[in-house]
């Protein structure tokens, strides 16, 4: 049995102890392969969805359509609720396009994310998550918008879609080198980070994006070892309450970061 498969089976064990749906994806960047446990299940985005924003915004900008100090007012209308700071600011701001993107990942602003979407439309994202070969990514609705929601639509992914996003941003084949290295900066300065390094060392590096709904937490990233990166992606759904998603995803990233160091 193989490294892999043994850890695969630690998880798999793990999981059965655990209430709710988890979805687990993992890839050694060193050996360049990995696993999944229910990697391809269509689940509920919350706010992981922003990565593929994120990738429309930076196509976008690499075709000479927009540049990242175009700069959008704010206005009354645009408020929304959730995360983020956008909302307790007076309107009439005019931000650039770089810092919505960076408030929208960082901080997981949803003004920031629906202003974003309005300006590159939802059928462009939704193409982009196609070009992008991804298998569950939809954008259903914008952020907040429970009346979309209550109408059956809403924004979905899958624990493999994200680690292929992640896998390459990391290696430069994301739109392209440059536009993959500035994604990776920004997930780099993620300020919400009680999920996948709940258990792990302050110090690890880590470019992730996280999002949570309720009794549903999911969390997915580049740990940036120095000698043994590797992609780790958890989605849950269904837990008893946001608490028992956060540990769930703690609990799986230490049992990865223990095989791996």
């Amino acid at each position: 049995m193989t490294a892999q498969e043994i850890l695969k089976k630690e998880i798999e064990a793990f999981i059965k102890t655990q209430s709710g749906n988890i979805a687990v994806s993992f890839y050694d960047l060193n050996e360049k392969s990995g696993f999944s446990i229910d990697g391809e299940k269509k689940m509920l985005s919350a706010s992981t969805i922003k990565l593929v924003i994120m990738a429309e915004l930076m196509r976008r900008i690499h075709l000479g359509d927009l540049s990242l100090e175009n700069k959008i007012k704010v206005t009354a209308q645009m408020k929304t609720g959730g995360d983020g700071i956008l909302k307790a600011l007076e309107p009439g701001h005019s931000f650039t396009l770089k810092e919505l993107l960076t408030l929208m990942i960082i901080i997981s602003d949803n003004e920031a994310t629906n202003i974003l979407i309005d300006f590159l439309s939802m059928a462009s994202i939704n193409q982009m998550a196609q070009t992008m070969h991804l298998k569950q990514a939809h954008l259903g609705r914008k952020m907040m918008d429970s009346k979309a929601q209550k109408a059956g639509s809403d924004n979905y992914i899958c624990a493999e879609d994200i680690k292929d996003i992640f896998k390459s941003i990391y290696e430069g084949t994301c739109i392209d080198k440059e536009s993959s290295k500035m994604m990776l900066d920004i997930l780099k300065q993620q300020q919400q980070s009680n999920r996948l390094q709940l258990y792990l060392p302050e110090e690890l590096e880590i470019a992730h994006k996280c999002g949570d709904l309720d009794c549903l937490e999911n969390d997915g990233g580049i740990f940036l070892l120095p000698k043994h990166p590797y992609i780790l992606v958890v989605l849950t759904n269904e837990m008893p309450t946001n608490k028992d998603g956060r540990e769930a995803i703690g609990k799986i990233s230490w049992i990865v970061y223990q095989a791996i160091c």
